[in-house]
């Protein structure tokens, strides 16, 4: 049983009011918190989506007197979807002495940046695709890219597709999922499973016909494509023009952006497959959980958002528990303090699911915190087809 005092910290409004009647706010108190996101580039999509959630969630928060009478402020940085640049703006924040920064979107930035806050500040990064050192300072956004891979393992499994063909890009997204997949195929459960073709392409390919043709050759009875961004288009595209549509394809969560499936409508599989949160679909795990989402979404429609893709929420829970952070320990928190409550958080209500970072996974979300999706053409939004877990419908 959570506590009432945990849940009133952790359901958004209730949360941030917990502590009692707002004071009055000046602007020159306001709460500022630095965020680094691909605004521009090839992540725009991820970046966008994320500062309309953060925006969301600062209106919304602000509209009932903010943090502990202060106003909350999201500073947004532009990485560029450049690495190099990432770790400029983080140079630049931690002159500035702040104790935590939020950002940025994709696994390579995050590593790039991570050395910088290894004796603090917090760095909560926005991509599942790290894995930071337990008791870290550095805190993962989401389920992990292990824990995705693993469910979506389980689903193939329990869907009797034993032929997986695989094409990953070469950037460090792309070799992260390549050693989870090993990793996960070793296992004793997952035993009559196999990878019948392993792919490969760089993120500013423009075509991958070869690879495509190769993936038919090897008759597959799923093809999984991690190639996140501008990349899933090329990848998409060659193995609709080989022939390959009927075949089940599965793609990383970085990909499930309405907009984005919606510019592929000419070549997409029959059967396309993403990892996402249950808030998607109305699921969740209690009632906490359930209040969470309805803020959320509420938030969001009052910015003229009613469809919450899976993006939506990537960057919403870290913001809601670090503003939990500053609601609990004040405006003033250091970045210890910061880093050990959330590291102390446990069946913490967000609308992904339910965090334990009590484990030592610096995530705080597992495989059990996962359900599938798939995308429908004739709705152009996506069904839930598992349970949590991967669990299939």
């Amino acid at each position: 049983m959570l506590s009432v005092r945990r849940i009133s910290f952790a359901i958004a409004l209730v949360a941030l009011l917990a502590a009692g009647v707002a004071a009055p706010t000046r602007a020159a108190d306001a709460l500022n918190i630095n965020v680094i996101l691909p605004l521009t580039g090839q992540a725009a999509f991820l970046g966008k989506e994320a500062h309309d959630s953060l925006v969301a969630l600062e209106i919304a928060v602000n509209k009932q007197g903010g943090v502990r009478g202060r106003q909350v402020d999201f500073v947004f940085h532009d990485d560029q979807s450049n690495p190099q640049v990432s770790v400029q703006l983080a140079n630049q924040i931690l002159a500035t002495h702040p104790p935590i920064v939020l950002g940025s979107s994709l696994s390579a930035f995050c590593k790039a940046m991570a050395p910088l806050f290894e004796n603090g500040p917090v760095m909560y990064c926005l991509s599942p695709a790290i894995y930071p050192p337990k008791g870290s300072y550095v805190i993962a956004a989401n389920v992990s890219t292990k824990d995705d891979i693993l469910a979506y393992l389980r689903y193939f499994r329990d869907k009797g597709w034993k032929r997986i063909a695989r094409i990953t890009t070469t950037d460090a997204s792309g070799q992260d999922a390549d050693s989870i997949f090993r990793e996960l195929l070793g296992l004793l459960e997952f035993k009559d499973l196999q990878v019948v073709d392993d792919e490969h392409m760089g993120v500013t390919d423009t075509s991958v016909a070869a690879q495509a043709a190769r993936i038919k050759a090897s008759n597959p009875q799923v093809i999984v494509t991690w190639t996140p961004g501008t990349p899933q288009g090329t990848a998409l595209h060659a193995l609709y023009d080989v022939g390959l549509e009927n075949v089940p394809t599965a793609t990383t969560s970085a990909n499930m952006v309405a907009t984005q499936i919606k510019s592929y409508s000419a070549f997409l599989p029959k059967t396309f497959l993403f990892t996402g949160g249950g808030f998607q679909a109305g699921v969740a795990k209690n009632d906490a959980m359930k209040k969470v989402v309805t803020f959320f979404q509420d938030a969001l429609k009052a910015q003229g958002v009613t469809q919450l893709d899976f993006q939506r929420g990537m960057a919403y829970d870290p913001a809601l528990i670090t503003l939990s952070a500053f609601q609990k320990l004040g405006p003033d928190a250091t970045a210890q303090q910061i880093r050990d409550y959330i590291l102390s958080q446990r069946s913490y209500p967000g609308v992904n699911g339910l965090y334990d970072f009590t484990s030592g996974d610096q995530h705080g979300l597992t495989a059990n915190d996962v359900v599938i999706f798939k995308w429908n053409p004739q709705t152009s939004w996506w069904d839930l087809v598992s349970g949590f877990g991967g669990v299939p419908k």
